[in-house]
């Protein structure tokens, strides 16, 4: 057998004018973590859907364990050996664990002795692997740790010896991805073969033994993970020095300019989200967030800028009192100085459809600046909008480009640039860098820090714990809607992980 778990060579795949893997040549030996690294745009998910059989290369040849293979779709890939755990877990919310894992491989007309039967492979596979689950637990009810666990036990379930993981940490605490890479150590021990995709260098630097770099569409380097760093690493993704520290000095704060006061918050449901919430930021801090996803950080935001409106509780700006417990006005909130750049800009940030320049003024196209009359002036728009682009190196520099066409850090900052450039007293930032490469990661926080030294107040939202302890003055944790402690970023990770957990242990402070 080959001493390669997969062989590509020469893979092309094209989506119309855009080329997106270029020859790509790219060995992974059996029974290693191999990371797969690269900007938004570089092609790493094109590369695993082709292997995966979401997509067919247009050109090149798959080797899997030496056999050359087409993979017409996801069902040729299983019946070879290769599983895929999703960023987005593909799970049944209200099934159970045993459920989710044998969906689409029941085995036979009868589903209760398929049921059976599969409740023994799942223990042998839960006590060779230590992955640990009630198979009878319903999925919404388990942390998200576990339920990546089920995706893991699916795969295997399915047969995988070549498990490919697409940023396996994001919803993880530093604790539960620890966990995960003691999981994937053991899989390896086992025999298995591991490809990670992340933008998080460290991890790669943490659980690799080797690692792929890709850029605009092509295989740069493989290296051996001993022989590199995180900073070569980082120059080979961009083609340029990256600054991976974040260079600020200490704050200043002054006045209060957002109080938060008992707090609450509940969702359409009516579960409460946001507990008795209380806090203050200050012009010229950072005050971080942090906490794993879905712990009423979202919540939080949306009702402080006026999105969704709170149950009780005070919300004031620059001493002034908002409406919340009604729907507040989003649009009188940024004209009295509050700006939001939303943690899904997607959904929230963006038009998509839109061109950049029109993009570059929503929520403000009634600002006199952007008016003729009742009639937009589209050329001060666009001329405003090119301005913007060359302040924050938006590529490619066109305002007439639909800005679905743009990459994600190049969205990203056309938000930035629409709310920071507004002159704001308070700017909320919900995950500044989420789906952002490592060059553009650098520019964003630099001019987070760059508001902060204006005299801005900056509330700042994100789960990467690295983000929130480079930037942030002072951090508060978030644990099931409520704000659980308070510490300095010179906190431990270890720590910071015990309270966004619920393990308020007073010696970390």
């Amino acid at each position: 057998m080959s001493d390669y778990a997969i062989e590509l060579t020469g893979i092309n795949k094209s989506f119309g004018p855009v080329r997106a893997n270029h020859d790509i040549n790219l060995a992974i030996e059996r029974g290693t973590i191999h990371g797969i690294i690269g900007e938004n745009g570089a092609g790493k998910s094109t590369l695993m859907s082709i292997l995966y059989g979401f997509y067919q290369a247009d050109s090149g040849e798959i080797k899997v364990n030496g056999k050359k293979i087409t993979i017409a779709d996801s069902q040729v890939a299983i019946a070879a050996g290769i599983g895929m755990v999703h960023q987005h877990f593909m799970l049944v919310e209200n099934f159970s664990v045993l459920e989710n894992i044998i969906l689409g491989a029941e085995g036979g007309s009868i589903l209760n002795s398929a049921i059976d039967g599969a409740r023994g492979e799942l223990e042998r596979l839960e006590e060779e692997y230590g992955l640990t689950v009630d198979p009878d637990a319903i999925i919404e009810d388990l942390p998200v740790g576990i339920q990546q666990r089920v995706e893991i036990l699916k795969a295997l379930y399915r047969g995988a010896e070549i498990l490919i993981l697409d940023e396996p940490t994001g919803v993880l605490t530093p604790a539960e991805a620890d966990h995960l890479f003691r999981i994937l150590n053991q899989l390896k021990d086992q025999g298995k073969t591991i490809v990670l995709i992340t933008h998080k260098l460290r991890e790669i630097m943490a659980v690799t033994d080797n690692v792929s770099v890709m850029r605009q569409g092509t295989m740069v380097a493989t290296r051996k993970t001993a022989e590199t760093n995180v900073g070569d690493l980082a120059e080979l993704m961009v083609g340029r020095r990256v600054l991976l520290q974040v260079d600020k000095g200490d704050a200043n704060p002054q006045d209060v300019k957002l109080a938060i006061e008992n707090l609450t918050v509940k969702d359409s449901r009516g579960v409460t989200m946001v507990k008795d919430a209380s806090f203050e930021v200050r012009a010229g801090e950072i005050v971080g967030i942090a906490g794993v996803a879905g712990n009423g950080q979202s919540e939080l935001l949306k009702a402080i800028s006026g999105i969704q409106k709170a149950e009780s509780g005070r919300i004031l700006l620059d001493g002034e009192p908002i409406g919340v417990t009604g729907n507040a006005d989003p649009k009188l909130l940024r004209h009295r100085g509050m700006v939001h750049v939303p943690e899904d800009r997607h959904h929230m940030g963006l038009v998509l459809p839109f061109e950049e320049y029109e993009n570059s003024i929503l929520g403000y196209h009634d600002d006199e600046a952007y008016l003729n009359g009742p009639m937009l002036n589209i050329a001060a728009i666009r001329a405003d909008a090119d301005r913007k682009i060359e302040q924050y190196d938006i590529r490619p520099p066109n305002n007439r480009l639909k800005t679905s066409n743009f990459s994600g850090g190049n969205q990203q900052k056309i938000v930035l640039a629409r709310e920071m450039e507004r002159d704001p007293v308070v700017l909320l930032v919900g995950q500044p860098t989420r789906g952002v490469d490592v060059g553009a990661i650098e520019f964003i926080h630099k001019r987070i820090i760059e508001m902060r030294d204006a005299g801005k107040a900056v509330l700042l939202v994100s789960v990467e714990l690295d983000e929130i302890r480079s930037l942030s003055d002072r951090v508060l944790v978030m644990f099931a809607g409520e704000i659980v402690g308070e510490r300095s970023p010179e906190t431990s990770e270890g720590d910071l992980g015990l309270l966004m957990a619920g393990i308020n242990n007073e010696a970390a402070a």
